[in-house]
């Protein structure tokens, strides 16, 4: 099992429906400790953090060739008004003359008078599809498309922009057996040879593209994207991970910010040991509000799914798909239905049954998060974001050094912490690659206001998150808004004063109060 996505609520609720199970109904943490933030990360080509003078006219002046898109199970269907168009992007963006890539784009045109331009949206993981994902969310931000095109893009390295596949289905269901939270020598030797294994994967698939698909390198994609779409400002919407690059690009381009929207926000102050601790104490939060919504003690009930996922580790449960339900497989599936209150149901019924010694419901959600199909055919998302974030970050803590991490992790979350806690490792151990950074730079002195949207009850991208990359983004730039409410995600899930508050920023261009509350 990878590391829980950094996900999109919606995202997560499209899961679940794959899942076929009852109950839904729609689906990073980084630690400035002293102050002083740290990058390895190449410097920008002259010129470029604020203006493309260097770039050559065969990338800024382009045409996109906007066309059908090609029919796939997640495209518009035909004869929609969704269009698809393939951007050429340097492959390194320190040498812009060089060998290109290509990256998948779709859209739909603004439907309404007084057009501000484009909107583009970037959906989380990171490895998330934004070519599959944009039409599925345009019944939410339909609002939005009366003035402007909503736009989206598969990332370098995912999807149809040279996505990574890193090993085989057969493969895939193979390392399900391998113990996640190893309890011996031989179960963590296997835990790391597996982690080795999956990047080897990822190194012979990806080529040199593994060192060009950091989240510095998609920021730069995006200004490119703003220019070959005509725009002088950047306007974007992004949710989950996709807050991060949206931090990222304000600091690499703060002139260039147009409105941009943060929501479900990733701490951007957090190394990658403090992302997983935060979600720890996101997931367990939810977990608690989720037990005191069925009438029982958080404390009782964590206790009684713990010695659940506890059992399972040494005898997984059978399922009627003849597969059996192992422990990281149990994790995953009770982690789906937390990202969206509808989903609470369906936990429900699910951990009653794994109870009762049946895994078949949790092994359907896990399924359907880690995107694996009737046909035992899996989806590449986890894939892209290991590439993407293992790219990232540069911290790699050994096994010992995890070990003496695990009493923390285990305190945050007995049913969570000690796979997140087993999962600093073990996501980034022996990679191809050195990693760039021990948190992202995001500081934006001169971009016009974002606004930053917090949910007190967000388990993947927990509260303070919010605040801190508000506090990043620098004095008069960053702008809180609060939503007291559940979920992975703000925007769409509820509140009509969250949507109604974005909708005035980015329609009419009104900044809130810095600080205001939705408590509906």
């Amino acid at each position: 099992m990878a590391r829980f996505v950094r996900w999109a609520a919606f995202g997560a609720a499209a899961a679940l429906l794959v899942a076929g199970c009852g109950g839904g109904s729609s689906s990073d943490d980084k630690s400035d400790k002293g102050g002083g933030k740290t990058s390895a990360a190449a410097p920008p080509p002259t010129g470029s953090s604020n203006t493309t003078a260097a770039l050559p006219s065969s990338l800024t002046a382009q045409k996109l060739a906007w066309g059908r898109c090609k029919a796939t199970a997640d495209s518009p269907a035909p004869g929609s008004d969704w269009q698809c168009a393939t951007l050429k992007t340097p492959l390194d963006w320190s040498k812009p003359d060089g060998r290109t890539i290509d990256l998948a784009l779709i859209r739909a045109r603004a439907n309404g008078g007084k057009r501000i331009g484009s909107l583009l949206f970037n959906f989380g993981g990171p490895g998330g599809s934004g070519v599959s994902m944009m039409p599925q969310y345009a019944a939410t931000v339909s609002k939005l498309r009366e003035r402007y095109d909503l736009v989206s893009w598969d990332p370098r390295g995912v999807a149809a922009s040279e996505g990574v596949r890193c090993r085989s289905d057969k493969a895939i269901q193979a390392a399900e057996d391998i113990d996640a939270t190893p309890d011996t020598a031989a179960e963590e030797n296997a835990y790391f040879q597996d982690a080795v294994s999956f990047g080897k994967g990822c190194q012979k698939a990806a080529g040199s593209l593994l060192a060009h698909v950091s989240t510095t390198d998609t920021a730069r994609d995006m200004d490119l994207m703003r220019q070959v779409l005509g725009d002088t400002k950047m306007h974007y919407f992004g949710i989950s991970y996709g807050t991060e690059l949206g931090g990222v690009y304000a600091h690499l381009f703060p002139r260039n910010v147009g409105r941009l929207i943060l929501d479900a926000v990733v701490d951007p102050t957090a190394d990658s040991v403090g992302h997983a601790e935060n979600q720890a104490r996101g997931f367990q939060r939810a977990l608690d509000d989720y037990l005191r919504s069925t009438g029982q003690d958080p404390k009782q009930g964590t206790r009684k799914i713990a010695d659940l996922v506890k059992r399972l580790d040494a005898a997984p449960l059978p399922t009627s798909s003849g597969r059996k339900l192992t422990q990281s497989l149990a994790l995953t599936g009770i982690v789906l239905p937390l990202y969206s209150k509808s989903g609470w149901p369906t936990l429900t019924s699910a951990l009653d049954a794994a109870q009762q010694g049946d895994g078949s419901e949790l092994l359907q959600l896990a399924d359907g998060y880690n995107e694996r199909d009737a046909s035992g055919h899996y989806g590449t998302t986890t894939h892209s974001q290991r590439v993407i974030s293992c790219l990232d970050d540069r911290q790699r803590p050994t096994s010992e050094q995890t070990k003496k991490l695990l009493p923390t992790f285990e305190k945050i979350s007995p049913v969570f912490g000690d796979f997140l806690g087993w999962d600093t490792a073990g996501w980034c151990h022996d990679w191809p690659v050195s990693g760039q950074y021990d948190t992202p730079e995001v500081s934006a002195a001169g971009a016009a206001p974002i606004l930053v949207v917090g949910n007190t009850g967000d388990p993947a991208t927990p509260y303070e998150g919010a605040r801190k990359m508000a506090d990043e983004l620098g004095k008069g730039v960053g702008v809180e808004l609060t939503w007291k409410g559940e979920g992975h995600g703000a925007y769409g899930s509820g509140s009509d004063c969250v949507d109604s508050t974005v909708n005035a920023y980015l329609l009419d261009g009104t900044v809130p109060r810095d600080g205001k509350v939705c408590s509906s």
